[in-house]
């Protein structure tokens, strides 16, 4: 949003330098996770048949870097965290750490644009009501934190104190989310904190569930003042965004805004290359001289399946169940679906143009372990 990064990665290589470092200054990479290197090196084929195919106009490092950058932080992230154990106060210090720089974005967001209405010009996704980025991706960074918080609402805030101030927290996050008039992040946000809610509930004795529902009411309450202020804020457009509605509440043909047909494509171009696809970041080019549009892919599925052809299908189907088989012999991460579904999800719609999905998918290989409550036994005296 500031433009204060060197270059437009750094995000995803800053990840992957931190967790090298972790690798060779503390005890390596996790245990068994060679299938991770194996995903790493099933890309490789991708890049070389880029390197032949890319249009001489095309700067072929920059065309590979960005659309693998994603991929191999998620890869790197994947080996570094594969079976580690981590205790459930680590993995809260972690969550924490994830939502601070989250709400300073808000606080930024709010600088930046502290007047809604003053930008309002539709119900189409809206830069200025971002910070002058891409509404998509920060609609998303922005439900990760509002997760996050409702995590922190139902299981850790214990105080009334903690619960209120983690709800106005998270009121305020949601409502620039809902503001970007990018549904994705919200949508998701939604799903994953469902999950994490209903799991937890299950796995809760009675005294919880009972504090849970308190908890929820609070929720809920605040949720549903979050979404009147955003409906006054913006004079009712945001009720005909998620309507899949104009301004002039006239209702629009595609509510996927054309990600159906960017999905369709990258498929054809599958079945066209089907062993080892069209090359790293070669689709773009496709739709333009097809199409005559410079759009991106919004989703990671489609587009690996029709760069990388059948290598592509190899690397996703890793990362696809992996983290379900890992699932069915460890069960304590209460976050595990909320984690996986946040990474399904966005890169279903936002691909990997941030570094969220890779770190937080990252998180559902972690082997959790709570802590045993100490026992003090009164000395026996004789």
């Amino acid at each position: 949003m500031t433009g204060g990064n060197l270059i437009y990665e750094a995000s995803k290589y800053f990840v992957i330098l931190f967790l090298l470092i972790g690798m060779i200054l503390g005890d390596g990479a996790g245990k068994k996770s060679f299938i991770y290197v194996v995903y790493l090196l099933v890309l490789i084929p991708g890049i070389i048949v880029a390197s032949n195919t890319l249009g001489y106009e095309t700067n072929v490092r920059t065309a590979i870097a960005f659309n693998l950058s994603g991929p191999v932080c998620l890869g790197i992230v994947a080996v570094y965290c594969f079976e580690r154990n981590v205790t459930i106060k680590q993995l809260q210090e972690i969550l924490l750490a994830t939502i601070l720089p989250i709400m300073t974005t808000t606080v930024y967001l709010f600088l930046y644009n502290p007047s809604i209405k003053d930008v309002l010009s539709g119900t189409q996704s809206n830069f200025a009501a971002s910070g002058g980025f891409g509404p998509n991706q920060v609609s998303t960074v922005l439900g990760l934190g509002v997760f996050l918080l409702a995590g922190r609402l139902f299981l850790q805030s214990k105080a009334l104190f903690l619960k209120v101030l983690n709800i106005i927290i998270l009121a305020l996050m949601a409502y620039r989310a809902i503001v970007t008039f990018s549904r994705g992040g919200v949508f998701v946000a939604i799903i994953i904190i469902f999950a994490f809610v209903v799991l937890l509930y299950f796995k809760s004795t009675s005294i919880t569930r009972n504090r849970m529902l308190f908890s929820g009411f609070i929720f809920c309450f605040g949720v549903l003042l979050t979404w009147y202020i955003s409906s006054l804020n913006t004079g009712g457009l945001i009720d005909k965004r998620y309507s899949n509605q104009d301004a002039l509440g006239r209702e629009k043909s595609d509510i996927t805004t054309g990600r159906t047909d960017l999905f369709a494509n990258e498929l054809k171009e599958f079945f066209e290359n089907p062993f080892l696809g069209v090359g790293v970041g070669k689709l773009k080019e496709l739709r333009f001289e097809k199409e005559g549009i410079t759009a991106a892919s919004h989703n990671e599925m489609s587009r690996i399946v029709g760069e990388h052809g059948v290598f592509g299908i190899v690397a996703f189907s890793i990362l696809l169940f992996t983290p379900l088989f890992l699932r069915f012999r460890n069960k304590k991460n209460v976050y595990f679906y909320s984690f996986y579904l946040f990474w399904f999800l966005t890169i279903s719609h936002s691909s990997m143009r941030i570094a969220a999905p890779a770190f937080v998918y990252g998180l559902c290989l972690l082997n959790i372990h709570y802590e045993k409550p100490i026992i003090h036994r009164k000395p026996i005296i004789k």
